[in-house]
């Protein structure tokens, strides 16, 4: 019986080899195609990233746009509002004069000594 089995054995070792070698070629090719999915899904997440980058892109552009157009119109804002109370400050002064004069004055030697404390 132990012959038998032996024979027996030996012919299965050939059958066992062949699939074997299928294995590993059905493995080969398995390798090859989880590398062209992993290239492709990089292909496809590097696409998706350029999209989402542009699209970044676009929204600053419309933010600076926004800034640009709201720091325009405080600019005017301003500037009416400081040429307003210029008119008012120069004809209190054309009113006043010596008035105008000693609080220039007062101001100065307060700033004066604030910088001579340090």
């Amino acid at each position: 019986m132990t012959t038998a089995t032996a024979t027996r054995s030996r012919k299965k070792i050939p059958e066992l080899d062949k699939r074997m070698s299928a294995l590993r070629s059905d493995v080969d090719a398995l390798r090859g195609d989880v590398k062209d999915l992993a290239d492709d899904a990089g292909g496809v997440a590097t696409e998706g990233a350029r999209t989402a980058l542009r699209a970044a892109e676009a929204v600053a552009l419309r933010a600076l746009k926004l800034a640009e157009e709201t720091a325009s119109g405080l600019k005017s804002d301003v500037e009416e509002w400081t040429q307003d109370n210029l008119d008012a400050a120069r004809d209190q002064i054309r009113a006043q004069p010596l008035s105008a004069f000693f609080i220039s004055l007062g101001i100065g030697a307060l700033i004066g000594a604030i910088f001579l404390r340090r």
